[in-house]
């Protein structure tokens, strides 16, 4: 996960004077080109929303829910990074922001320290609905976005940022690399007294959000130090994961960790 460089924290996305882009000057920046998505590319966002919504009715957090409600994203088109900005930035002031690409990491850092996530543009064919190698809108919009509606998950994102960019050698950085993995990819979370999803891979995922609730699948309690010393593999459905008794709990985690690494937040 580790990466050289330094990352411009000076950067701050604007919507254009006509309201039609989400403009930006981070790392692998780009406009989202709205009006360039066919019908077709709606028509798979249409499928891959309505199908994956539907499976996650008893399976997704409140939190998640809720955060798709508040931001307004549906399954009748693609959304737009403006409209998702206006209502986020009301919520937590967090925006997505539109990037070309897998990002390195400590560009990655550098954005969501200021509360901006890197949201790929492009959107898988209509035959890689189940699977697909490297992040697309509906992985970064649909399952990750809404938690950011969330106040005091927003406030762990930003940290976990910051503390990154800080990051001094490989095994800080391994450890923020699983942390992320078994929270915000594939986090499981004790909800009304049971255990319910909010981790993107798992929200975007048929599969994924299907498999990790069976018997297949140890489910862990998350213990800090357990979660940064458990490894995973990014090739198969994920044999163990850990189940957080609240967001809260998550937040104070990453604080501890800043402390355990003598970095500043």
């Amino acid at each position: 996960m580790a990466s050289t460089g330094s990352s411009d924290s000076s950067t701050t996305a604007i919507i254009s004077d006509d309201g039609e882009e989400l403009l930006h000057s981070g790392p692998l920046a780009c406009r989202q080109n709205y009006s360039q998505y066919t019908q077709e590319q709606h028509d798979v966002w249409r499928i891959l929303y309505h199908r994956q919504i539907q499976n996650l009715q008893d399976k997704a957090s409140t939190e998640w829910l809720e955060g798709m409600q508040k931001i307004g994203m549906s399954d009748r088109a693609i959304p737009k990074f403006t409209e998702i900005s206006k209502n986020l930035e009301r919520l937590t002031q967090w925006k997505p922001v539109p990037v070309t690409g897998y990002l390195p990491t400590i560009d990655f850092f550098g954005y969501i320290a200021r509360r901006e996530f890197p949201t790929s543009v492009f959107l898988r064919r209509r035959d890689q609905l189940d699977y697909l190698e490297e992040p697309d809108i509906f992985h970064d919009a649909f399952g990750h976005i809404p938690m950011h509606a969330h106040p005091i998950f927003a406030d762990f994102l930003q940290t976990y940022g910051k503390v990154g960019l800080q990051a001094k050698n490989e095994q800080q950085y391994l450890e923020l690399s699983r942390l992320y993995w078994f929270t915000v990819e594939f986090g499981l979370i004790m909800d009304r007294g049971k255990i319910k999803l909010y981790g993107s891979g798992l929200m975007s995922s048929i599969g994924e959000s299907q498999y990790c609730l069976t018997d297949a699948v140890e489910k862990k309690p998350f213990i800090l130090e357990d979660v940064v010393n458990q490894d995973y593999d990014i090739s198969k459905y994920q044999p163990v994961l850990f189940v957080l008794d609240s967001f809260e709990q998550l937040y104070e985690a990453m604080v501890h960790k800043a402390q355990q690494f003598g970095l500043n937040i």
